[in-house]
Formats: structure tokens, C-alpha cells, sequence
């Protein structure tokens, strides 16, 4: 796995900004949710497995970089996975795609333009960029984000999280 050293490294919780005050959480806990996210919206939005098309079959690393873990999708139609790995303990993917956190939020609700980020180094794909290209696609075609199904899974708490992290997002304090 190749090293890109223009996005900071994650830092430790306890620095500054929104994202490091939060505790860190057992990796344990997050799989189940993150098994009924990916779950949900291959049931809510089907469509998207077909416009990542030949590359369901891939691993994409998504990498939050200012987080102490990264998400590994599978994004196969029949048996979606997504799931938290350590930093430390990350698996092999075709495609990684980085940034921080709420970067990497506002892209898949489709509220940042990804290209653009690409361009500003604020976004870095790494390996197969023909499949994070056509994930990022897929993403963008939606209507409505899936950060909103997301969130109306969990009920009002959840409306609220994500609420508070478009504010967060808004202001920029996940740098």
C-alpha cells in the first residue's frame, strides 16, 4: 500500500477540532452498524451497484484521515460489506479514496464537488482510479444523499448527528 503524505496524518484524539474531542470507539460496536448501513442502502438504492458496474467486485479503503480507523467496502450487489479496520491493521484494496472525515461526508451527500477536491489534494485516490471514479459516480447520480438515508435509520438522533455534522462540516472544524 503506497504511503501519500499530502493529507496530514491522523492525529490523536486528543487534539484539537469537533472530530478528536469525540472518544475513541471498539471497533467491535461499529460492525454491526456499519453492516445495517451498507445493507440499507443497497436495498434503498439499488441503482448504484449498477453504475459502479464491473468494479463491484473491488475493495475500496475509505479513509478518513484524521479518524484512527478506515472503512473497507465491498460494494457487491448480493452481499454488500462494509466495515472499520485500525489504521495500523488496514487490509489490501484496489481503491483508496482519502480526506477528512467531514470531507469525505459532504462528498458522498453530494455537497462538495469531488473532482475539485481531487484537484486541491484535499481528496487522494490511490490504486484503481477507474473504480473510485465510478463509485464517486454512482454517489453523485443520486438524488437526495445517503447521508440522509443514513441518519433515517437511526430516527431523530440520528437526523440530529448528521445535522450537527454539516454544521461542524459548515465551519470547517474537522481540520
Amino acid at each position: 500500500m503506497a504511503t501519500d503524505t499530502s493529507i496530514p496524518p491522523s492525529r490523536p484524539l486528543g487534539g484539537s477540532g469537533a472530530l478528536a474531542r469525540l472518544a475513541p470507539v471498539p471497533l467491535f460496536l461499529l460492525q454491526p452498524l456499519l453492516g445495517r448501513i451498507v445493507r440499507k442502502i443497497a436495498t434503498l438504492r439499488p441503482e448504484i451497484f449498477g453504475r459502479i458496474g464491473p468494479h463491484t467486485g473491488k475493495c475500496f479503503l475509505i479513509d478518513p484521515v484524521n479518524m484512527p480507523f478506515v472503512l473497507v467496502l465491498h460494494p457487491d450487489p448480493a452481499h454488500p460489506r462494509l466495515r472499520a479496520a485500525w489504521r495500523h491493521n488496514a487490509p489490501a484494496y484496489d481503491a483508496r479514496i482519502a480526506g477528512r472525515f467531514l470531507t469525505l461526508l459532504a462528498v458522498a451527500d453530494g455537497r462538495l464537488d469531488g473532482d475539485a477536491l481531487f484537484f486541491t489534494r484535499e481528496l487522494v485516490i490511490e490504486g484503481d482510479t477507474e473504480a473510485a471514479v465510478c463509485l464517486r459516480n454512482a454517489l453523485d447520480d443520486q438524488e437526495g444523499g445517503i447521508a440522509d438515508d443514513i441518519a433515517a435509520m437511526f430516527g431523530p438522533p440520528g437526523k440530529a448527528t448528521l445535522a450537527l455534522l454539516r454544521r461542524v462540516g459548515s465551519h470547517d472544524d474537522d481540520r
